[in-house]
């Protein structure tokens, strides 16, 4: 096969590509139900997936539902998120989202893009989250491994997570945007390593522009 000269090619060959290399990729928030996961992945703004884990079953049981995190004040979440990094403002973010929700939603996760970056606490990296993988909606969320990635291998050339999205949307198939966000992130923890980057071991270093080989 010929080197993919155009970004186009070239996301099309990485998400083949990837798609071989982790045909099990899934998000590595533990969660069961969309909820779950919107609580979840508020939490994990500047925070590791691993600690996340560790503190959403106890949050998980006390409030396991939209209306029972809705009638408390942020103070009595904090306990249960307190070894996660902004835990007080993720604490307000949780309860102010949940309340939203009750109010404006009946207790539902919306899945309108609109309707999920007004919830406290969701932006658009968040909210194409729950779309992808909590609703089963076209949804690519941009972190530091997809903007990382996409830039290394031509992609794109911009930083900003909004852009970086909008580029991406076209090139990849609807159905299938948020396994490759997952893949690039999966593949950005596992091989292409911010610090020391492993091109020997990448299935994608022989069209790689950044490639060391």
């Amino acid at each position: 096969m010929g080197r993919p000269r155009s970004p186009r090619g070239r996301a099309r060959v990485t998400r083949e590509r990837l798609a071989q290399a982790y045909p099990e990729a899934v998000c590595e928030l533990d969660h069961s139900n969309p909820f779950e996961l919107l609580m979840a992945t508020i939490l994990s703004a500047q925070a590791t997936d691993v600690g996340v884990n560790k503190a959403t079953p106890a949050l998980f049981a006390r409030f396991p539902d939209p209306w029972a995190l809705a009638a408390v004040e942020p103070e009595h979440v904090e306990p249960y998120v307190s070894t996660i990094g902004l835990f007080r403002q993720k604490s307000k973010s949780l309860v102010g989202m949940a309340r939203r929700l009750v109010e404006e939603h009946g207790g539902e996760v919306p899945g309108a893009m609109g309707d999920l970056v007004k919830l406290p606490g969701v932006g658009r990296k968040t909210a194409n989250v729950i779309r992808s993988v909590g609703l089963g909606l076209p949804g690519l969320p941009v972190d530091t491994h997809v903007t990382r990635l996409s830039n290394l291998l031509g992609l794109t050339d911009s930083t900003d997570p909004v852009r970086i999205e909008q580029e991406l949307n076209p090139m990849i198939p609807a159905a299938e945007r948020g396994d490759f966000s997952l893949r690039m992130i999966l593949h950005g923890r596992r091989v292409c390593i911010a610090r020391r980057p492993r091109c020997e071991d990448c299935v994608l270093n022989d069209f790689c522009p950044s490639s060391a080989l």
